[in-house]
């Protein structure tokens, strides 16, 4: 293959390592990185972009960028994903010894009712708990099933011998520590890979398979390209800042399945508008001819209950233009679910992207 070129007559065949890129997702699913608190998992990505032979730069508030040299120079094409995931933060400690937590990012409590969670002290120190309603039992409470799932219904038991607030002290557990949510990760043989934090995860892992091919085959982009792993994206700023060169962005996130939508969890959702309204019509409608030559599995949908890093960066003022595109994730903010197809088929069609001649 010649440098940035292809033969548009002739679709892509990149050879993505599929196994590398489920080994990837399955180690960013298993380790903690609620919004503002990615540090971990910030030096895995870190670790990993320096196995692939490539350098990293971290923005001050935490983010990511590794710039990739393409053949034609010049103004950068951006390309983000976000680590950091839903979760929580201790808000009180109960004269009980329960623990009355604030949600990181915009989820519904009956999502996290009954999940397995690590509660994470400033000393470096974890402690197992469970997500319960304040009525826990249908045994002891009559109203157990008509108790509205509300932040202030609901707790967190710890799995530590404590009665009261100054045995939870005691552990060094304070107000404002982090929470995690067991992901509880399964990767079928069949494809299948179901888990919290696909969200967005499984796009990191899609960006991981477009570095792996480009240094594997030994091609440059068109363009230079920027790949951006944001840490704030679930409140709403992951990619705020972005560097000055970079005129294009492609958010990459999961794409919402559901009532009116086209996407399913084997198809590329490449998202016209969400909530900050429509994306630029030159890049989306590249992405849709580019699918289709590609013949990857895609749809094309409106998202109305839905913001993007793109979304936050176009309102943070910079002076781009702006596409969204994912593997489509079911069951999003809560028990999520995708298929490998998905996944491949969002990498494939980022490298057909970043392999198109520009101008």
């Amino acid at each position: 293959m010649t440098e940035g070129k292809l033969d548009p007559a002739r679709p892509l065949s990149p050879g993505l390592d599929k196994d590398y890129v489920l080994g990837i997702l399955e180690k960013l699913l298993r380790t903690p990185s609620p919004s503002g608190f990615c540090m971990e998992v910030m030096s895995v990505v870190e670790e990993e972009v320096r196995k692939l032979g490539y350098e990293m730069e971290t923005t001050p508030k935490g983010n990511g960028i590794v710039t990739i040299t393409g053949v034609g120079g010049g103004a950068a094409l951006g390309l983000t994903a976000h680590v950091d995931t839903l979760g929580a933060m201790v808000r009180s400690i109960k004269p009980t010894g329960m623990i009355r937590f604030t949600p990181v990012g915009g989820y519904s409590m009956h999502t996290v009712e009954g999940e397995y969670c690590l509660v994470h002290t400033r000393d470096g120190r974890s402690y197992e708990g469970t997500v319960l309603s304040t009525k826990p039992s249908v045994h002891v409470y009559s109203d157990m099933r008509d108790l509205k799932r509300v932040e202030e219904n609901m707790e967190i038991r710890i799995d530590e011998s404590v009665r009261t607030k100054e045995d939870v002290e005691k552990l060094g557990i304070s107000v404002g520590d982090f929470i995690s949510w067991d992901a509880r990760t399964r990767i079928l043989p069949n494809g299948w890979v179901k888990s919290r934090h696909l969200d967005d995860k499984a796009s990191v892992a899609a960006l991981f398979g477009l570095l792996k091919w480009l240094k594997r085959s030994g091609s440059k982009p068109s363009r230079n390209v920027k790949i951006i792993f944001s840490t704030y994206e679930e409140v709403g700023h992951g990619s705020s800042y972005l560097p000055p060169d970079i005129d294009e962005m492609i958010a990459v996130d999961m794409g919402a399945i559901g009532d009116d939508l086209q996407t399913t969890e084997r198809d590329v959702s490449i998202c016209a508008k969400d909530s900050s309204g429509p994306y630029d019509y030159g890049m989306t409608t590249r992405l849709i001819e580019l699918a289709k030559r590609e013949g990857i599995a895609h749809a094309v949908d409106i998202y109305p209950h839905y913001g993007s890093d793109a979304s936050a960066a176009l309102r943070g003022g910079s002076n781009i233009r702006a596409a969204l595109i994912g593997p489509g994730v079911h069951s999003s903010h809560g028990m999520e679910r995708t298929h490998a197809d998905a996944i491949l088929g969002t990498a494939s069609l980022l490298l057909a992207y970043v392999m198109q001649p520009t101008g």
